[in-house]
């Protein structure tokens, strides 16, 4: 006996209610065509990514609900360490007097009437400032003090303009989001390590391992460099966005990331570098082993002190 023929239905996931709009009849919302999403949600193929699991699941929600934390970071696309990347649960927040959202596959939290909300890919999501204090929530074994940095840099920097030297106020100015946010709260978890994070924020990095390496350098008593900064001509013309330069000493440091592994992108490194290096430039690169090596990293920090004119023994290279 031939199944029964449903009714045309959209390829991304529908609510019990839209189905019956549909003409699906109760008995065929239990087909086994149908992939179950959550309780109350059906939908022809598996969702395939966050972004098509947090539709479906909206469906799902009371209308008072956003998602937020880690689910939220994702949805705005903020970077991530591997393990809240993978995190296979989503973040759904409520305001304080309504019940918690209490479903499969779903990390209740409560607390939206102190939240900004905004709408990413059609569902609702904490916005970015709140999201970032959120985080800090986390376990620090899964999030630590680097890792708000990287997400700080992240966020002030969809609200600055790159390839711009920027100065204190410059830099405070788009730093002050996220302090405003982190002063509104009454006593956050992980307020004090937000408090640490803070101060290390920079506008304009365009990578997660170009703020690893500022602080790198940072904590090792360099000057600290400017991220993704100008770079002129003898004469004073544009030549270049670095990823952390030392104007002073003519001194770029470029992150060396898999996007840079192809033959395309090493010979158009090379020509950028050369061309900065005929204008008095020194330019040096940067590895992830360079991070991960303790041997690598003093010998890095060794090479861009000299490159600096910095005495070895002012620093911290261990």
């Amino acid at each position: 006996m031939c199944p029964r023929r449903l009714p045309p239905l959209p390829g991304g996931p529908l609510s019990l209610a839209d189905a019956r709009a549909r003409g699906l009849a109760d008995h065929d919302w239990r087909d086994e065509r149908l992939h179950r999403v959550t309780r109350g949600v059906r939908a022809l193929a598996v969702p395939e990514d966050l972004r098509e699991r947090a539709r479906a699941f909206a469906l799902a929600l009371p209308p008072d609900c956003a998602f937020s934390h880690v689910t939220a970071a994702r949805l705005h696309g903020l970077p991530l360490p591997p393990a809240p990347e993978r995190d296979p649960l989503l973040d759904v927040m409520r305001p304080t007097g309504r019940g918690r959202v209490e479903r499969a596959g779903c990390r209740p939290h409560r607390g939206l009437e102190r939240r900004e909300v905004v709408v990413v890919d059609g569902v609702r999501v904490t916005g970015l400032t709140d999201t970032w204090v959120d985080l800090a929530s986390l376990d620090r074994s899964v999030l630590g003090l680097d890792d708000l940095v990287v997400v700080g840099d992240a966020v002030a920097s969809r609200w600055a303009a790159p390839g711009v030297l920027r100065s204190p106020t410059e830099v405070d100015s788009a730093v002050a989001p996220l302090r405003s946010c982190l002063d509104a709260r009454d006593a956050p978890r992980g307020g004090r390590l937000l408090a640490k994070a803070l101060p290390l924020v920079r506008p304009g990095v365009r990578s997660p391992m170009e703020t690893r390496s500022r602080l790198m350098f940072v904590r090792a008593g360099f000057p600290e460099p400017a991220p993704c900064a100008p770079v002129h001509t003898r004469d004073g013309g544009w030549l270049a966005e670095g990823g952390l330069v030392w104007t002073p000493q003519r001194v770029v440091g470029e992150y060396q990331g898999e996007v840079h592994g192809g033959i395309a992108a090493r010979s158009a490194d090379a020509r950028r570098a050369g061309l900065l290096r005929d204008e008095g430039w020194t330019v040096l690169e940067i590895y992830a082993q360079d991070h991960r090596d303790p041997v690598r990293r003093r010998d890095l920090l060794r090479r861009f002190a000299r490159a600096l004119g910095l005495d070895p023994g002012t620093l911290r290279l261990e």
